[in-house]
This record gives structure tokens, sequence and C-alpha cells, in this order.
């Protein structure tokens, strides 16, 4: 087994030629937080993105940053933050689900799993942010994409094109995203002990407001008594962020009280305990610290997921929490067993979606298909992208399809 750790991306690429010429398959890694994600990779060697690490490019004024693929996130976002500024998409850190440190995951690793956090509804994912890459394709051919500023026009996108393709298309070495400046203040309004089909309705009602929400998630018990430290007890708890200007956080946030003062007992958590409260949500803590218990993340239209989760436990004992205004739901399986077959039968019964199996032992990610399965067309349009990009296997084989 060889272990390549280019420093450089002429060394990046020269690995992958050597892969190619060799037909030695590679996996390719940065710092491994997202390693248990897919099916297991077939690959004798390893490419280890590690040390291609630094912020080559910042310019706060022109709402631009370019950094190697293994640069740290956690080192971007202090950067950031010096300057007030920030991801809008707010990227998930996957550690912490698999037992590792929390800040580990890279800025490549962000754009391979099309990563996003709680503010997707407002904000979108990493896609929607990428403004330029630097690739190694599968042939062993360098390759751009974009460029470092917002109006950019270069025929196709590839930089979009990499994102959720965990790897499995090129190494991206080098990638620009575009930054926004972070909000002045933050408050979360909380919604005590509401159902989830009452918290749907409420979360619902919040977002059609002028109250301009930016995230809204519900924790049913025993999800919320995990999150905060347990500061937020055993109730469940309706979550609606508000973020801006100072004044207009708190005229907005009279206008959601005014607007829910029927729907149970309101309470508020600002400022730094805010922002604590929603990085626990991006990052499943009430689902965090290893093992092999298997994760789902299900995402399907935000007024049928929680009929979806209330069917599901008619049959397989699950604990769940719900982000995307109801559309995104964590799922626990608690009785050791990921259910793939019921789970996605489920979906599809309650109007569509797409489950994607994030933690499970090995052997279940390999019996199992953890990305959801696509449809004839679309798998076959996957397959001649794959064959444009990789046509001899040569980059993650196995995690994405058998």
């Amino acid at each position: 087994m060889t272990i390549f750790t280019p420093a450089t991306a002429e060394e990046v690429l020269a690995a992958v030629q050597w892969a190619v010429a060799q037909e030695e398959p590679l996996e390719v890694v940065g710092h491994g937080s997202r390693r248990g994600i897919g099916r297991p990779v077939q690959a004798a060697h390893t490419l280890d993105l590690s040390r291609l690490s630094g912020v080559t490019l910042y310019e706060p004024a022109e709402l631009v940053l370019s950094a190697k693929a293994g640069t740290p996130l956690a080192e971007i976002e202090a950067l950031l933050a010096e300057n007030h500024q920030q991801l809008a998409f707010e990227p998930m850190d996957h550690g912490p689900l698999f037992g590792r440190p929390p800040g580990r995951g890279t800025i490549g690793g962000v754009l391979a799993a099309n990563v996003c956090g709680p503010r997707r509804l407002k904000a979108g994912a990493a896609r929607d942010h990428i403004l330029g890459i630097n690739a190694v394709s599968g042939r062993g051919e360098a390759f751009k994409s974009g460029g470092r500023v917002v109006k950019n026009v270069t025929g196709y996108d590839l930089s979009k094109v990499m994102a959720g393709s965990w790897g499995t298309l090129a190494v991206v070495t080098d990638v620009t995203f575009k930054v926004l400046p972070a909000a002045e203040a933050e408050t979360t309004l909380a919604v005590r002990d509401l159902l989830d089909d009452l918290a749907v309705a409420a979360m619902s009602l919040a977002l059609g407001s002028s109250a301009e929400v930016s995230s809204a998630a519900h924790l049913p018990y025993p999800a919320v008594a995990k999150l905060a430290g347990g500061s937020l007890g055993n109730r469940p708890a309706t979550l609606l962020r508000v973020e801006g200007f100072g004044p207009s956080v708190a005229a907005r946030l009279q206008t959601l009280r005014s607007l829910l003062k029927n729907a149970g007992s309101l309470e508020e958590v600002s400022g730094d305990a805010s922002r604590q409260l929603w990085r626990e949500l991006r990052d499943c803590v009430p689902f965090a610290g290893g093992g092999d218990k298997p994760l789902w993340r299900v995402s399907m239209a935000p007024s049928q997921a929680h009929h979806m989760v209330m069917a599901l436990r008619m049959q397989a004992p699950v604990s769940a929490f719900y982000d995307w205004q109801g559309g995104l739901a964590w799922l626990s399986m608690e009785g050791g067993e990921p259910e793939a077959g019921l789970l996605r039968a489920l979906v599809k019964k309650f109007g569509g979606g797409h489950a994607t199996l994030v933690r499970a032992g090995a052997e279940q990610r390999t019996a199992v298909s953890p990305f959801e399965p696509q449809p004839p067309a679309l798998a076959a349009l996957s397959a001649r992208l794959k064959a444009e990009f990789d046509p001899n296997d040569i980059l993650n084989p196995g995690r994405m399809a058998a």
C-alpha cells in the first residue's frame, strides 16, 4: 500500500498520472472527517491531501477567498471571523458524528460533499458559493474552471459538477469561494412543547411571514436533551433563527412573537448562545459520538417528512429531529439496523425524496446503497459523466455505487 502526500498541485498530478499508468485505484482523502460516508472505497493506495494546505488569496472587500483543497475549514472560518465575514452556507463538520475531534474537515471536502447547514433554505449549499476550482481528472489531466470573481462566464461550470461528486470525478487541488458579511446580531426564538405536526405548521407560518427567518428546526425528545449541554431541558423545542442588524432583529422577533403567541410558550436565546445552538444543530450533535449505530439524512417535502417518520416509528425504533423547516430529517436507528428498504419505501410513499446513510458499519455500508439510488435516466447520465472524467475508475472506486 502506498500513501501519497503531495504538497503541491504538480505533485497531485504526478500521483494521479502514476495511478492511471499503473491502473492502480486511489482513495482520495483530506483529513478523513467524512471517510465513513458512502461505501468502503476499493483501493489499495491513498492520496492524502492534508499537506496541500493554505489560504492563497483573501480579499475581504471583494468577498472572495481561495485556498488549497487540504486547508482545514476551521482555519478558514477563523480568518473570516477576524474580518466579520463567513461562508454563508455554514458547512457542516461531520467529524463529531464519527467520534473525531471537531474542526478537522477540509475546504476541498466541503465541495466534494456539497456540504451545507441550517441556513440552507436561505443561503443554499457549497455549490451555490463556489466560484472556481483547479483539479486533476481521473485521466491524469489538470484543468480549471471558473475564476476569482462573482460574475464569471467560462462555458460549462465544472466547479458545480464537482459539488457532491465525493472525489469520484477529479481531485480538486484549489478552490475559490464567495464569502459574505456575518450578521451583526442573532437571536433564536424557541416555541416549546409542540408535537411534530404543529411544529411544522409553526415553522411554515414563520417562514412565510415578513420576519425573514433564516433557519427553522424542531427537536423532539430525546434529541432536544442532547443539545446545548442540556440547557433546553427535555421539552420539545421549535427553533427559529433571526439574523441581521440589531434593531431589525428586535423588530422581526416582535413580529414572530405576535404571530406565534398562541402556539406555545416562547423563549429567546441570543448572541453566542444562539450561535452555539445552531453550530450544534449543523453538526448533528444530538446523534454524535461515533459508533456504528445507523444514522440517516432524509430530505423531502417539509409537509410530509414528519408523517414519514411517524409511519417509520410504527415499524422500527428511531430517534429524530428536523431541520430546514421540517424538510430535513436526521434519523438515528436505535435498533442497530439501517432498515434501508423500509425507510426508502416510506419516503417514496410520502411523496419522494432522498435518503442518505451517513453513518453505519462497513458491512452495512457495503450491503445497502448509502446514497439514494438514481432513476435509470439520471444513472445513465452519471455513468457518462464518470466515463468522461475517470474512465478507468481510478478515483474513489466503489464509494458512490457498487
